[in-house]
């Protein structure tokens, strides 16, 4: 049995649960695993507290962390995807009909680093042509990384429901609100899944939400260690993929991966970084072009080079 012991905390999935049960181990390090709920309480934990050595994050929490110098490197394991047009929801009464309609106006989110908002914001600019900076961004909580300063058309809530800043017209839309969450909340986009296709047809892009970092203390003690929890990650998810593509699905994720699937014409949680590379870059550059981080990286940097073959 190995002697190295690692902290870990990622979610129960599918394709994490191997790594749980055991039944897919390293020679070189045990796994020990800490229950977290909600999944994205994990991600406040890792940043102002390093309280494990391997953790799930949300990927623009990772690419703000770095900016800021926090003590941990990301690796090439992106557990969880998701498409976006379905998440933005609009007040009835708002006069929202198309997304150029959201300029001028208050949009709710959690968080401005939230992975959701970064990716919705990109997608209403790049392919809808908002205007960002037209838009009154009003967040319902304040961001993983305390270090973050949002850019002056960011305010704050004191209210953290967003279905309820809707209800009461405090804000005109919201995003990771899904329509029907009360009678008077609908979608702005009415035709989510075909929208997804159509721009993931048209760009190629297939968004990532949570990949996986480990501390860098541990990284530095073994130069193959970020190599070897990519081999058994990856090694965990095969059963589960081959459940999917036989048309096993038991669970509401199984589902919704069975449907993103669909959508990419593939694997629906592919990992490393070649099989991602568009999908970075495009999320690096929405970091940028939104304030998340101040400048560019290229994928290559934000990796162990070890990862990389």
């Amino acid at each position: 049995m190995a002697d190295l012991v690692l902290n870990v905390a990622v979610g129960n999935y599918g394709h994490t649960a191997p790594l749980k049960d055991g039944s897919v181990a390293s020679t070189m390090f045990q796994l020990e695993h800490t229950e977290v709920s909600p999944v994205t309480s994990i991600f406040r934990r890792m940043v102002r507290g390093l309280e494990f050595d391997v953790a799930e994050m949300a990927l623009s929490t990772y690419l703000c962390a770095r900016a800021h110098g926090k003590a941990f490197t990301g690796i090439p394991v992106f557990l969880t995807r998701a498409f976006y047009h379905a998440g933005v929801a609009v007040h009835e009464r708002s006069g929202i009909n198309e997304p150029r309609d959201l300029e001028g106006r208050r949009v709710g989110v959690r968080s401005y680093t939230l992975t959701p908002g970064v990716w919705t914001r990109g997608i209403l600019a790049s392919e809808y042509g908002v205007d960002l900076d037209a838009v009154t961004w009003v967040l319902s909580g304040d961001e993983h990384v305390a270090e973050f300063v949002a850019p002056p058309n960011v305010v704050s809530s004191s209210n953290s429901d967003l279905v309820e800043m809707l209800k009461s017209g405090e804000i005109d839309a919201a995003i990771g609100v899904r329509p029907g969450a009360a009678p008077e909340i609908k979608a702005l986009f009415p035709e989510p899944d075909a929208a997804d296709a159509n721009w993931h047809r048209k760009t190629g892009i297939y968004p990532i939400s949570h990949m996986v970092v480990v501390k860098n203390a541990r990284l530095d003690d073994d130069p193959e260690l970020a190599s070897e929890l990519c081999r058994v990650f990856e090694q965990a998810k095969m059963p589960y993929i081959d459940r999917l593509q036989g048309g096993e699905a038991t669970t509401a994720m199984d589902s919704e991966l069975l449907g993103m699937g669909r959508i990419v014409q593939g694997d629906p949680i592919p990992y490393g970084l070649e099989s991602s590379r568009r999908t970075l870059n495009a999320f690096i550059d929405f970091n940028v072009s939104q304030g998340v981080i101040p400048e560019r990286v290229e994928p290559e940097e934000i990796f162990p080079a070890s990862t990389l073959a």
